[in-house]
């Protein structure tokens, strides 16, 4: 962080900020903003700095009239895990478009690992390969039969893996369904490899985990990308174990990596554990890195049609969805967070999942530092209009993934059918009712091959057209500047980050310069918008190579 004043003239800077949304210069000291407006308004104190004498010892950046927007926040992903997959066989488009396709990436992958060596992958989701179905055991036995295949499909919640993982595990036609969870069996009664929700915990426990040095030289280079995304603030959501993240973050932090980081901890894997707690010093959110609070799954995914809905899904099997968190382990989490003052996040995709944390939320008093909502929402799909009342009287944030449908519209389209499908992430209602909202990705559980890119996402809020054409529900859709609201001052608030998101006195100086101005191009043409420049505290962290200026 900069320790010295630094001034930034001629730029159009978009702030977040509702009183004041525009400026084109501003005043830095200690990496946080003394001064922002009109250059013609600037304080003499400043302007003086511009010429004379002082002019050496005051850096002048010129913003030659480009776009600047506070830095995105990304309110809920997995870094570390995308950190992890980076390296794995990445299951989608363009890479992999067919099942074949996919047991020919297994073969080449075998060829560098020793028999019985863990073969990992990551993303598919069988609306986008060319079979219209999922890999099962016998297609990833093809690939490889002598080593454990393991993949996770785009939503996170399900998985499949071959013959070898399933007798790892212990898993054959005799196995029954883990509380929460469901081990896909045939016609016969034999697995197919496809285990659901909680199932899938019967392999991934037996992955063999990666080197803590693997795992911070992998954040570092993640790190990398995020700042080539304007991205300069995250939540980790939490991984798919019992490892804290926290010193993963700490020591890649003292070797360079930039973004602020709210950490959350998966509940169902440490609420066993009689000795866990969060030391005091992790809590203080004015930490670049601190514990957030608790995870929770609360239901599965759209996609994967085990979302926990209010309504039966469209076709012969019907059925809600999969409610996957238990009372006692909603109960054990909301103790723990009143008693620690920290946020409690429920993954809740469906309307009855929505309503059921909402609902229990209700009951309670805030117990988070005034400003900071104690209980978020993540994803929201499908809420109802009492809960939406609700969580907006009791200050309940909701933090969603516009990417969802730009990049699964196959799916969601095939599992809800066109016109349920308009009503999910109903963006406009949210606002309306007066709900915190904020703006995300869940990267990696997202089916786009970059998928922590803030830009998809911005064009679907603003489209509501996903990226094969398909109508989202143009109703639901909002402008250009509130969707950059949503991922900025939005994403702040919801998640709980103090002094971010806006460009405003007293706020940290994080921002993005952008290759063009998104505020006045077609709409359309949002997702090829580049981040030329990423500055956090003040100092330039990324500068595009092939930048114009």
């Amino acid at each position: 962080m900069s320790s010295d004043r630094h001034i930034f003239i001629n730029g159009s800077i978009f702030t977040s900020g509702t009183e004041t949304p525009y400026a084109d210069s501003m005043v830095v000291e200690n990496g946080r903003i003394v001064w922002i407006g009109r250059r013609a308004e600037m304080p003499d104190l400043f302007s003086a700095c511009l010429s004379g004498s002082d002019r050496e010892s005051t850096p002048v950046t010129d913003l030659a009239g480009r776009r600047v927007i506070p830095g995105f926040i990304d309110a809920h992903m997995h870094p570390v895990m995308l950190a992890d997959m980076r390296r794995q066989i990445t299951v989608m488009p363009p890479e992999i478009n067919s099942i074949e396709e996919l047991v020919s990436a297994i073969k080449k992958r075998r060829e560098t690992v020793s028999p019985g060596e863990w073969i990992s992958g990551w993303g598919y989701d069988e609306h986008g390969l060319r079979e219209q179905r999922s890999p099962n055991r016998y297609d990833l036995d093809r690939g490889c039969s002598d080593s454990p295949v393991y993949m996770l499909r785009t939503c996170a919640h399900i998985c499949c893996v071959n013959s070898m993982a399933l007798k790892l595990a212990g898993i054959n036609r005799n196995t029954p369904d883990p509380p929460g969870g469901e081990i896909e069996r045939d016609e016969t009664g034999e697995p197919t490899g496809v285990l659901r929700e909680n199932a899938r915990s019967l392999v991934s426990v037996l992955l063999p985990p990666d080197s803590t040095e693997q795992k911070i030289r992998n954040l570092l280079e993640l790190g990398d990308l995020l700042t080539s995304q304007g991205i300069t603030a995250i939540c980790d959501m939490g991984n798919l174990d019992r490892e804290d993240n926290f010193p993963i973050y700490e020591a890649a932090a003292a070797r360079g990596f930039r973004q602020r980081v709210g950490v959350y901890y998966m509940w169902d894997f440490f609420a066993g554990r009689e000795d866990f707690h969060i030391p005091s010093g992790r809590l203080n959110r004015k930490n670049d890195i601190f514990a957030a609070g608790l995870k929770l799954i609360g239901d599965g995914s759209v996609s994967g049609r085990t979302a926990w809905m209010n309504r039966p899904y469209p076709g012969a099997d019907g059925g809600c969805g999969i409610s996957v968190c238990s009372d006692d382990l909603m109960e054990s989490a909301i103790a723990f967070c009143k008693e620690n003052h920290c946020q409690l996040s429920m993954h809740a995709m469906g309307g009855r999942a929505i309503s059921r944390m909402v609902d229990r939320a209700c009951q309670e008093e805030s117990w988070t530092p005034e400003g900071i909502p104690f209980v978020r929402i993540e994803h929201a799909t499908d809420p109802s209009e009492e809960s939406l009342d609700k969580a907006a009287s009791h200050g309940i944030s909701f933090v969603t993934q516009p990417i969802f449908l730009y990049a699964e519209s196959k799916s969601y389209t095939a599992n809800l059918g066109p016109e349920w499908t308009k009503q999910c992430y109903p963006l406009r209602r949210i606002l309306e009712k007066g709900v915190t909202l904020g703006f995300s990705t869940d990267a990696p559980a997202t089916f786009w091959a970059v998928p922590s890119d803030p830009f998809p996402g911005i064009k679907l809020a603003v489209t509501r057209t996903a990226a094969d054409g398909t109508d989202c529900g143009k109703e639901q859709a909002v402008d250009i500047r509130t969707a950059i609201r949503l991922y900025t001052e939005g994403a702040a608030r919801a998640a709980g980050f103090p002094d971010m998101g806006m460009l405003l006195p007293g706020f940290r100086a994080d921002f993005a310069v952008l290759s063009e101005d998104i505020l006045n191009i077609p709409p359309d043409r949002i997702d090829q918008v580049r981040v030329e420049e990423t500055y956090i505290g003040g100092e330039c962290v990324y500068r595009r190579q092939d930048a114009k200026h």
